[in-house]
């Protein structure tokens, strides 16, 4: 079952070169942290803030290239954890079809806020992070 989840708080410190996002249950009390790279979560506050550049940026060229295919982003859902790595997908309806595209969890979430999608995690994930 997936389970829905906000970017509840993004932080950055410049003096390294892991950076942190973390995620909470819309209605609920679980949340958890992802280490993300510097890049990463640039992306996310630029586009959480709206700074908009001249030039398409990656995530924002992944997004046009999506929807001049005709397809939609529907969602980003963390599907998995595995040896402290976790996997995430994007979730792309397109000519009637839903296409699932793997991700960096980073990626999917700077693509997402962007595009102001929802973002979902396994349950799964919440029962790996509790053992």
């Amino acid at each position: 079952m997936e389970v829905k989840v906000e970017l509840s708080k993004i932080i950055i410190n410049e003096t390294v070169a892991q950076q942190v996002v973390v995620l909470k249950e819309v209605n609920g009390e679980r949340s958890f942290p992802i280490v993300i790279g510097m890049p990463e979560i640039l992306a996310i506050d630029r586009r959480l803030k709206g700074v908009k550049f001249p030039r398409p940026m990656t995530h924002d060229l992944l997004g046009n290239v999506v929807n001049q295919v005709g397809g939609k982003v529907e969602k980003v859902v963390i599907s998995d954890l595995n040896e402290h790595t976790f996997f995430a997908y994007i979730q792309i309806a397109v000519n009637g079809r839903v296409e699932k595209v793997d991700c960096r969890p980073s990626d999917g979430l700077a693509l997402g806020v962007g595009l102001k999608v929802p973002f979902f995690v396994n349950d799964r994930v919440f029962e790996k992070l509790q053992s």
